[in-house]
């Protein structure tokens, strides 16, 4: 792998560390002045200035920024990026007045992704979701979490975990799975919440270890779904075989997801927005993450998650899109970084640190991608604007112009003039 320097930028942003950055240490960014930043085998090997380029091995690689600025790359911590068909009508039928509870007890709802999820092959699944991570990777993110869920069965949960192994081999954005198949109860187990529990923990887990299949385990803790108990006893259940815990909390209404995410250590604690105090006091001494998904508000029209208060009471909080078929057919890192700033009363840096080093805390990857330091990998992203500020100013814009994973180039934003290596 050639040598990199990039040089000409007019700035350089970023959080720093190797873990989770809570409460004011959000706000902490380094910024520099038009530096010189050197990539290695796949690495960032120096940040400095121009006696970077004296010593440049024969070949190397030179990206002129041209006045732009250099972040680190964008992770969305949480989505359901592989599933079949969509939920247009759906939509509409929100629009004129049907809760996403009620269209649920109707038959639609998750139901209705598991049917046309169970229905695609493989190879459908592992085409349309190559073209998300494309998509994405054009907005500048580097990183993804992809759930499963949409199969609640074992042949199409595996189908789906099976596929997010691939996309994350193809060279693409790096895809961290997590095995949800406590989603939804099927119905073929209606009113057996149970039986269903146990039969994900039985004849499904099984083989989600065996081929490595996932990383973390997920549940959706929720009225008429999971209620707290069974989600305390199926967590428990994974945490056992191995894999590390996420859960769906506080979403709809406050069940006390936030005080299980707590008493079981959880990595990370998902939506949030009807979470109680105490529940939020709970995940700050125990070191959970809180990971907000304003796209789902936006899309249900809930008010927002109190990331500002979260912040304020020294949570370490991540934003996220949920890209997913119903509540969130959206993956829009723009939309969400305007919205933390302008509907959750996050500042610029909150932000910058919410999608990018707090992201890759909230997959257990903060020690190697999501800053801009020496010995991480080169995941980063240049935007066309001068400072990091643009990224909430000039807001719902895609703004990146480069997308860079391991130090290699994912995506070049193309102009009319002919590229000689200039960006």
């Amino acid at each position: 792998m050639k040598e990199i320097l990039i040089r000409n930028l007019a700035s350089l942003a970023t959080p720093r560390g190797n873990g989770p950055q809570q409460g004011k240490a959000m706000g902490q960014i380094l910024e520099l002045q038009h530096p010189y930043v050197l990539i290695r085998e796949g690495k960032i090997a120096a940040i400095g200035g121009p006696e970077l380029e004296e010593n440049l091995s024969p070949g190397a690689m030179i990206l002129d920024g041209e006045g732009k600025t250099l972040l680190p790359g964008f992770v969305d911590a949480h989505t359901h990026l592989v599933f079949g068909g969509t939920r247009e009508e759906e939509f509409a039928m929100r629009l004129r007045g049907e809760s996403y509870m009620a269209i649920m007890e109707k038959g639609g709802g998750i139901r209705s992704t598991v049917k046309h999820t169970r229905e695609a092959s493989e190879e459908e699944l592992l085409k349309t979701g190559w073209a998300r991570l494309q998509a994405m990777a054009e907005q500048g993110v580097t990183t993804v979490e992809a759930k499963s869920g949409y199969g609640l069965d074992r042949e199409t949960e595996l189908k789906q975990l099976r596929v997010a192994k691939k996309l994350h081999g193809l060279g693409g954005p790096a895809v961290v799975s997590t095995f949800m198949g406590a989603h939804d109860i099927p119905e073929e187990y209606t009113g057996q919440n149970e039986a269903y529990l146990a039969y994900l923990v039985e004849e499904v887990l099984p083989f989600v270890r065996v081929e490595q299949l996932a990383e973390f385990a997920d549940i959706f803790t929720e009225k008429k779904v999971f209620s707290v108990e069974e989600s305390r006893v199926y967590l428990t259940q994974c945490q056992e075989a191995g894999l590390k815990l996420k859960i769906h909390a506080d979403e709809i209404h406050d069940l006390g997801g936030a005080q299980l995410a707590a008493e079981l250590h959880c990595v990370s604690a998902d939506h949030l927005l009807k979470a109680n105090e105490a529940g939020l006091k709970a995940m700050a001494k125990a070191g959970v993450m809180a990971v907000l998904l304003p796209l789902t508000a936006f899309s249900l029209k809930e008010p927002y998650a109190p990331a500002r208060k979260l912040i304020d009471e020294g949570l370490a909080v991540a934003l996220a899109t949920d890209f997913n078929p119903g509540s969130s057919f959206s993956h829009s890192m723009p939309l969400v970084i305007a919205l933390g700033c302008l509907q959750m009363g996050m500042t610029p840096e909150e932000v910058l640190t919410a999608v990018t080093l707090n992201g890759a805390a909230a997959l257990n990857r903060a020690h190697l991608t999501g800053s801009v330091e020496v010995g991480k990998a080169a995941d980063l992203i240049l935007i066309d604007a001068p400072s990091y500020r643009f990224l909430p100013y000039h807001f719902g814009m895609n703004q990146v112009v480069l997308t860079m994973k391991g130090g290699k180039i994912l995506y070049q934003k193309q102009t009319r003039e002919v590229n000689h290596g200039r960006i």
